[in-house]
């Protein structure tokens, strides 16, 4: 009977339960509270919401043996990335109960026991609150297929897989290297080439060379990059670099008078992710022909250029903007300084704690709308209270400021709308649209590319 007992207990799991928040928010867990290894089991998250609505996010961490695959989701955007399930809303749904399901995967060579909790963190009254999920003990029946001399307890397998390097290691085998341009035999036409060593760099980069006056450019080979001119920059972008652990673009300068310069002054940067971090490196100009290096030669011209990141600009000013000439898809938006008169010293203030108030990553192309821009951290609400902003305001680092935004439109065109919108209802007249992929800062020419969406004023 006992054991019938248990038995019943592990097919219906338990059931967990707290208040969070208080007011009428309240989310439940249920969970076996026995799994065999190399198995799988369902986690259901219910959440009664009561009259909250917004942004909303559920985290769990697993440990490592573990992983985690979506069953069920209603409106909400679901990853598993570093260990972390999160399931993100950006406005939670109309229902007042919403139901998560996602399948949790367990490595046949693990035994012993693991804590599964969570967090759930939302948005009330311009707040945002976080509360602590109970967590419930998970215990782990090894698995008889697996030899036991190679049956290892969970939390001791933590220590066994490898800890992953520092960005800044990661980073370091970066490189990205131009050969002096040469003639291309045909007219006065030079033929530029660029050698990117990747390293640990996967996902999302960029190429961008500053072209001089009087030429013009095309591609050759672009390696499956979006290739563009304009405004005399040219641009590889990926969304995905290629597989090869290095690679040659390469592009044609065109002289538009026909007669060309012997030498040309080209100067670029190349920007990609590691993890979610974003590092910019400059290109080096070397006299070497790339095409026909062997792999020692290779290997040894990356080793004499250092792996040094290119500095971000600093200043102690504060401006209510802040952004270049077609941040907004071609407009110029003003800075405005005052000066501001010389008043008796005062005890410094502690700075104001803004993780509460850091922007989310999400999945994608999106838009914001930026409203200002810092190189020192406001006093959120009460600076845009100042300016009639009701809006849930975030923060982000980026390029050595701190800079504001409001809204999230997966559309540019609902995003130019929302930021005319911020023009005649607060007092904030030079905010413009700003474009991300993936929670990486691209310019709005770009994600409309990527998105192959048109451009409105």
């Amino acid at each position: 009977m006992a054991r019938l007992f248990i038995v019943i207990i592990n097919i219906v799991g338990i059931t967990l339960a707290s208040i969070l928040g208080g007011g009428d928010v309240l989310v439940t867990m249920k969970a076996p509270n026995r799994v065999d290894a190399g198995s799988e089991f369902d986690v259901e998250v219910l959440l009664k919401k009561a009259g909250v609505d917004g942004f909303a996010r559920f985290q769990q961490e697993l440990p490592l043996g573990l992983t985690a695959e979506l069953i069920e989701s209603p409106q909400g955007d679901f990853t598993f990335e570093d260990q972390k399930v999160k399931v993100v809303w950006l406005k939670l749904p109309t229902a007042k109960e919403i139901r998560i399901v996602y399948r949790i995967r367990v490595d046949e060579r693990l035994k012993g026991s693991f804590n599964l909790g969570g967090v759930f963190s939302y948005i009330e009254n311009n707040e945002r609150k976080a509360s602590t999920l109970q967590t419930s003990q998970i215990s782990i029946t090894p698995s008889a297929r697996i030899n036991p001399s190679l049956i290892v307890d969970i939390n001791e397998f933590q220590n066994i897989i490898p800890v992953q390097a520092p960005v800044s290691m990661l980073a370091s085998n970066v490189k990205c290297i131009r050969q002096t341009p040469i003639p291309t035999g045909e007219a006065n036409d030079l033929l530029v080439k660029l050698l990117v060593n990747k390293g640990n760099a996967q996902k999302f980069a960029k190429i961008e060379e500053e072209i001089p006056q009087g030429f013009e450019a095309e591609v050759v080979d672009a390696k499956d990059a979006i290739f563009t001119f304009k405004d005399q920059k040219v641009k590889f972008l990926w969304m995905n670099m290629p597989p090869d652990p290095r690679f040659i673009v390469s592009y044609r300068l065109i002289p538009l008078n026909g007669k060309g310069e012997a030498v040309v002054s080209l100067s670029g940067k190349f920007s990609y992710l590691v993890g979610e971090a974003t590092r910019v490196i400059d290109i080096t100009q070397k006299d070497v022909d790339l095409s026909n290096l062997d792999p020692k030669s290779i290997e040894g011209l990356l080793a004499s250029i250092p792996g040094t990141e290119t500095s971000t600009p600093t200043s102690s000013s504060f401006s209510t903007s802040y952004t270049s000439a077609g941040s907004d898809g071609g407009i110029d938006i003003p800075v405005q300084y005052q000066a501001i008169p010389e008043k008796s010293k005062k005890v410094a203030q502690p700075e104001q704690n803004m993780m509460p108030y850091m922007l989310e990553p999400e999945k994608g192309v999106y838009y914001r709308v930026q409203v200002a821009a810092g190189h020192k951290p406001i006093n959120i609400k009460r600076y845009f209270l100042r300016h009639s902003v009701t809006y849930e305001v975030r923060t982000e680092k980026h390029e050595g400021w701190y800079k504001y935004s409001i809204g999230s439109f997966k559309e540019y065109r609902e995003a130019r709308d929302f930021r005319v919108q911020i023009w005649n209802t607060t007092k904030i007249n030079d905010a413009f649209v700003a474009a991300y992929n993936n929670g990486v800062r691209i310019t709005v020419q770009e994600a409309l590319m990527i998105t192959n969406q048109a451009w409105f004023r």
